[in-house]
């Protein structure tokens, strides 16, 4: 897909997952971000840049352990994400987070102007991505430090076949690469392609625990990357697409009707020279 385009449909579909993501995926992504925030180690009245921030899952945890007197800014190609991600700060009461809609390979920010930049489980996403941690290195200073979290190896996600269901009915192409960073090694060699040193790794797995079906396709239908491909069905086809995506779960089918799925996410932390 043409990159302007692949822009495109990630913008469009965020817009449309936004309503759904964070109740469907906070708790599910929450380890991941965990390591995350672990690896950055964050100090209070540290300047803090979050590309791709969605909702603000990371971006709350970042104000708060920055501080009063430290900053984030925070961005996101979605406007809609950038407007549940205002609403939940505001509501936090945190006042040192500012937002800007801007796409993670063209950050309208100054260069060496941040003590660290994140990015939790947005690289999948990008054309590019290491434009992406290009971008995020040149806005930090030296010696700061870069660290970004994306999902691992396919066949370690055993919610995968969601893609190949939905593009067997719309050809989408919402996420032709999103499992390429997560393959043995290839996040390391974008960072160190971005120029980036003193490269730390960990890869971790999970098992992503939903209550109910209903709980579990409404997560992955509505509030994730195909979120804009299923706005295109109607009820009759969003329901076979449900209905195939359990029979492609149902080993990880608890006892008590909810579904312990597994994942795998990779953590990659380097410091700019």
């Amino acid at each position: 897909m043409e990159p302007k385009l692949q822009l495109r449909v990630q913008r469009y579909g965020w817009d449309a997952a936004a309503p759904n993501y964070h109740t469907d995926w906070a708790a599910q992504l929450r380890p991941a971000q965990d390591t995350l925030l672990e690896m950055a180690n964050l100090q209070p009245r540290m300047s803090v840049l979050e590309t791709a921030c969605g909702t603000g899952m990371v971006t709350l945890r970042a104000a708060r352990a920055v501080g009063p007197s430290g900053s984030v800014l925070a961005t996101d190609l979605s406007g809609e994400m950038i407007n549940q991600a205002t609403n939940k700060c505001a509501g936090a009461d945190l006042s040192n987070v500012s937002f800007a809609r801007m796409g993670a390979e063209a950050l309208d920010v100054e260069d060496n102007s941040y003590d660290i930049a994140l990015c939790a489980l947005g690289l999948m996403y990008v054309p590019d991505p290491r434009k992406a941690l290009a971008e995020m290195a040149r806005t930090v200073r030296p010696g700061g430090k870069v660290v970004a979290t994306t999902w691992g190896e396919r066949r370690h996600c055993g919610w995968a076949d969601i893609f190949p269901i939905v593009d067997a009915r719309v050809a989408s192409e919402v996420c032709p690469m999103f499992f390429a960073s997560g393959a043995p090694g290839i996040l390391k060699m974008d960072f160190e392609a971005a120029g980036l040193t003193d490269l730390h790794e960990k890869r971790q797995s999970e098992l992503l625990e939903f209550e109910t079906p209903n709980a579990l396709t409404r997560a992955i239908t509505l509030g994730g990357p195909v979120a804009m491909a299923v706005k295109r069905f109607d009820a009759d086809v969003l329901a076979q697409v449900q209905d195939e995506f359990l029979t492609s779960v149902s080993q990880h089918l608890r006892p008590d009707g909810g579904y312990s799925i597994p994942g795998e996410f990779v953590t990659v932390c380097a410091t700019v020279s």
